[in-house]
């Protein structure tokens, strides 16, 4: 880890785990819109902290989104399916964060932590 950023990174997967679990809650009580939101922040946050460890700071959304294609999905560091689930997920919270009139289904809600979920399992980028 770099020393640099140790306590950043550190609060950073600390707010995806506890993102991760809020959206759990949010979902077993109804709140789709707010549970997919916060799956993506999960799933951001994490990301964040990834680019963090290879001393890359980024001040938007889609630098994090852009940056973790260009150097993990095109090198295989994470496979295509992760980044197609950022991708998703980015979608899903502008659902559920801005889609007026429409909204995220519990279905879709239940898909988002999933995703969320397997953006981190099983990756060394998150070991």
């Amino acid at each position: 880890m770099t020393s640099e950023y140790e306590q950043e990174i550190a609060a950073n997967l600390e707010r995806a785990e506890r993102s991760l679990q809020a959206a759990r809650e949010l979902v077993n009580k109804g709140y789709y819109d707010f549970a997919a939101s916060r799956a993506y922040y999960a799933a951001f946050y994490g990301a964040t902290a990834v680019l963090l460890n290879e001393g890359l700071e980024f001040s938007k959304h889609s630098g994090v989104i852009a940056s973790i294609h260009q150097r993990f999905v095109k090198t295989s560091r994470l496979s295509k399916d992760h980044g197609k689930n950022l991708n998703w997920l980015f979608e899903i919270r502008n659902l559920g964060d801005y889609g007026g009139t429409a909204h995220v289904s519990g279905s879709q809600a239940e898909q988002a932590i999933q995703a969320s979920q397997g953006f981190f399992a099983g990756n060394q980028v998150f070991d």
